[in-house]
């Protein structure tokens, strides 16, 4: 069964890039590069797919794309130990968890993150700043909360939650350089850089990084 993965350096596609690592599954890695003026995806992804974005892989050619998808089909077909049992109860929080990243976590996160970028060129949305930071805090507290003496999100093993929050996460905590604020969080997201799987796949990702400032 043939994998590729269209990757886009600094983009939700490392989760797939980790995931693939991880169930040690072979791959061909295809990478595409941000302009550098715009930092968008490069018109060769929508070569791939419509909205030119990443993640995207071909299964045995059929193309598919989003990040929860995307981990979803990998677990279930080659690494079922990801994921609870479907008749446990553990599963529905698994399966909470997989699409909290994407519809709960990541909008408050990108709001920060544009905003951030709004300030370093001399303007701000006072009401999107006021939002923004609200909503952060109200989700990613919650989180921290969730993670209290925990290694991984659910249950004592990693599972395909982890390799979605996962993404949000390492963000949170070195691009909004968030410090001391979410103990919990950052002690799960160190315990996530120390999996070897982490590691390949962020190695990965700082030699395509190494390749953008050639």
């Amino acid at each position: 069964m043939s994998i590729i993965l269209h990757h886009l350096n600094a983009s939700r596609s490392f989760r797939i890039l980790w995931l693939l690592e991880e169930i040690n599954q072979p791959y061909e890695l295809k990478s595409y590069f941000r302009d550098k003026t715009t930092n968008l995806a490069p018109q060769e992804l929508k070569n791939i797919h419509p909205l030119g974005k990443s993640p995207v892989i071909e299964l045995n050619g059929k193309v598919i794309a989003e990040s929860g998808a995307i981990v979803e089909i990998l677990i279930e077909k080659f690494a079922p130990q990801l994921m609870p049992a479907k008749d446990s109860d553990s599963y529905l929080d698994y399966l909470q968890w997989v699409h909290f990243s994407e519809s709960s976590a990541m909008v408050p996160y990108l709001l920060n993150i544009f905003n951030s970028i709004e300030l370093k060129n001399g303007t701000q949305l006072k009401f999107l700043d006021q939002y923004a930071h609200t909503e952060l805090d109200k989700v990613f507290s919650y989180l921290d909360q969730q993670l209290v003496g925990k290694k991984f999100l659910v249950g004592d093993c990693l599972t395909g939650a982890d390799f979605m929050i996962g993404f949000v996460v390492y963000g949170l905590i070195n691009s909004l350089n968030i410090q001391s604020k979410y103990l919990n969080i950052e002690q799960y997201v160190q315990g996530l850089e120390n999996l070897e799987s982490w590691k390949k796949a962020m190695s990965i990702e700082q030699n395509i990084h190494q390749q953008t400032n050639v």
